[in-house]
């Protein structure tokens, strides 16, 4: 017997871009990479862009399997950036707004959905990562647990979706 899977909208502010997620997320967590905030701070610099990083430089992600992720409306507004042009990471903004919508590690089996693009209660946040790299002087509370790179259990999740997905690497099509 299938599994009914919970079903919900990734949208831009404008509400002209939408990706459907399905299931309950990978993981969801904040990062403090330093690649994270420099992409998040640029991408607020566009006219009408939401807030990316926090205030404590974190920015927050739900990680999706790619097979379960899906552009459903919008496609025509998706935009990649890379930090770099040989960058493995590509971050796509929905230009209709100037919104970033997900983080794709093209390598990889997951989406890494920018977290305030889903609805309020898609996720709590589980943990947060790469805290070794957050901004000087910050002081992250134990509400969750922090750690200092990517914690063991956060591999593992991704390890045992990957194996879900009979260790598939699907592409993000728009």
């Amino acid at each position: 017997m299938k599994k009914n899977r919970q079903r919900c909208l990734a949208s831009c502010q404008c509400d002209q871009t939408a990706v459907e997620v399905t299931g309950a997320p990978i993981v969801s967590a904040v990062c403090y990479c330093e690649n994270c905030r420099a992409a998040g701070h640029a991408f607020e610099r566009s006219d009408g862009a939401p807030r990316t990083v926090g205030a404590d430089g974190g920015t927050e992600y739900c990680l999706y399997r790619k097979d379960l992720v899906t552009v459903i409306r919008g496609s025509e507004y998706l935009q990649e950036h890379r930090l770099t042009p040989d960058s493995a990471v590509r971050r796509v903004l929905a230009t209709c707004c100037n919104t970033p919508m997900f983080l794709d590690f093209t390598p990889g089996h997951w989406l890494s959905v920018y977290r305030s693009r889903l609805p309020a209660a898609a996720q709590p946040l589980q943990m947060r990562v790469n805290t070794s790299e957050r901004p000087e002087g910050v002081r992250l509370p134990d509400d969750i647990p922090n750690f200092p790179d990517y914690s063991p259990g956060f591999m593992i999740r991704l390890l045992l979706s990957w194996a879900a997905m009979g260790f598939r690497r699907p592409k993000v099509v728009w």
